[in-house]
């Protein structure tokens, strides 16, 4: 379904700002932040921005740290996770935020490698029903056009409160499912004239499910996970003519070798965001106990955050949320920022309202009843391109099985883009002064496709200086 006319996009608009713009934005103001060795200078808000009466979305608002005249040139960064159904305050939080969650719960300390201080960074917590954002109606089914409209008017809201910030360069960004928010957003944001849309950045993005699904084999065989048994077996099934399809093959026997290689990635344990980083909580099966005693995790907890599009992969996943009530991403450790957000203290300070539920960093009734329209996104991102106007930044960790680099890869040159520069090892300082390989690089016309050594589905937790500069050469406009 397309957008719909400029004429409606800006009558939707007007009403939003509208509604929005009676009370103060100082009102929403975090006052004292528990957990802080030091409250910040910059200025930081929290609240909700209504949207047709009844989506009450809540976002977290960080000002950029530069206090000098200069930081009124920073732009507005909007942050989204993923999911479908999972929170951006985890990226506030244990990615690229001012401040990180401590593993007790309580304490937050200060990230060096923070986005505000390059920009002011919004994080808004969408679709409606996942964090602390609720609807009165308590209906929480949704699809990827409905959650782009409803994201627009709720930037509308937000500029309703700050309109200060409504003529700073915008830039959306997001990771994951956000492969699909982000391009859908865009589509909304690019027909008003009054936002000053820049570009867009998305991480480790589910961008096309049939490549995204065809390089996950091609990874995990040549990273040592599937044997050369397994490997035969997939080459003979899944492949003719020299072309390989494991996404969506009839073949009985190809199927069987795809749910035993999906079982190796998912469910073995192995940290499916992080190949080479360890599982929170072990491997998942039978173990004994000290005293002799054998246990079985229960891996009905594991939300599986890549939503392949295959019949085995969504049986997979009615196997594992089926009988559950929450969602937790496996080999996550998410008891730090749950334990926080759910503080007494901390809900006061974020002035989340009483109708609110607890946090949690994934929605299962958010993601139950979400109805995925879109396969890929390329008619999304060639429809930005055409304009010549907008800056598009995609990156990928290298060690990440959720959304592969060599998928999005592979839907960056499906887009059949100008090369600008031919792929490349991208520089950057590490502590010590020294030139480090940061990963690699291939630039289009206004387009380019980046991956960072050494990080998975979370880029900026596992190489934080490294995302930090590549995230200020793409807000600078410098080369990477």
């Amino acid at each position: 379904m397309a957008p719909p006319s400029l004429l409606m996009l800006l009558l939707l608009g007007a009403a939003a700002a509208a509604a929005g713009s009676g009370p103060s934005s100082s009102k929403f103001a975090i006052a004292f932040l528990p957990g802080l060795p030091k409250q910040p200078a910059f200025e930081q808000y929290t609240g909700y921005l209504v949207v047709e009466g009844d989506k009450h979305l809540h976002y977290w608002f960080v000002e950029a740290q530069d206090t000098s005249p200069k930081s009124a040139d920073k732009p507005l960064v909007l942050w989204l996770n993923g999911g479908p159904g999972c929170s951006s305050l985890a990226g506030l939080l244990t990615e690229h935020g001012p401040f990180t969650v401590q593993p007790d719960g309580a304490s937050l300390k200060y990230n060096e490698y923070a986005w505000n201080k390059l920009a002011h960074v919004l994080y808004l917590e969408s679709p409606v029903g996942v964090g602390f954002s609720y609807s009165d109606s308590r209906d929480y089914r949704t699809n990827d056009t409905e959650v782009a409209r409803v994201n627009f008017l709720a930037l509308i809201e937000f500029f309703g409160l700050f309109p200060e910030h409504r003529s700073k360069d915008l830039y959306l960004s997001g990771e994951s499912y956000g492969g699909v928010y982000i391009p859908t957003l865009a589509e909304w944001v690019m027909q008003d004239p009054s936002l000053n849309l820049k570009g867009i950045t998305v991480g480790n993005g589910l961008s096309c499910y049939e490549t995204n699904d065809n390089s996950l084999v091609y990874f995990a065989y040549y990273h040592g996970l599937l044997g050369n048994r397994l490997w035969t077996d997939l080459q003979r099934f899944c492949c003719s003519q020299g072309k390989c399809n494991f996404h969506r093959n009839p073949d009985v026997n190809c199927t069987a070798a795809m749910v035993e290689t999906i079982h190796i990635v998912d469910e073995s344990g192995l940290n499916i965001y992080n190949l080479y980083a360890p599982c929170a909580g072990g491997v998942p099966g039978n173990y004994r106990d000290q005293d002799g005693v054998i246990v079985t995790h229960d891996l009905g907890n594991n939300f599986i955050w890549q939503p392949l599009h295959n019949a085995w992969r969504q049986n997979l996943l009615k196997l594992q949320v089926s009988k559950k009530v929450r969602l937790d991403p496996p080999c996550i450790n998410t008891t730090g920022p749950t334990l926080y957000l759910n503080d007494p203290e901390v809900r006061q300070a974020l002035h989340i309202e009483d109708d609110a539920p607890a946090w949690e960093i994934c929605s299962f009734t958010v993601s139950r009843g979400y109805k995925r329209l879109y396969l890929k996104m390329n008619d999304q991102y060639l429809k930005l391109l055409s304009t010549g106007k907008y800056r598009i930044l995609l990156y990928n960790g290298d060690v990440d099985m959720a959304c592969n680099f060599l998928g999005d890869e592979w839907f960056v040159d499906s887009l059949k883009q100008k090369v600008e520069v031919a792929r490349r090892p991208w520089i950057f300082m590490d502590e010590e002064g020294q030139e480090q390989i940061g990963g690699f690089v291939k630039e289009f016309t206004n387009l380019a496709f980046l991956t960072v050594k050494g990080a998975g589905h979370m880029v900026p937790t596992d190489q934080p200086r490294a995302a930090f500069n590549m995230i200020e050469r793409f807000l600078t406009r410098q080369p990477f």
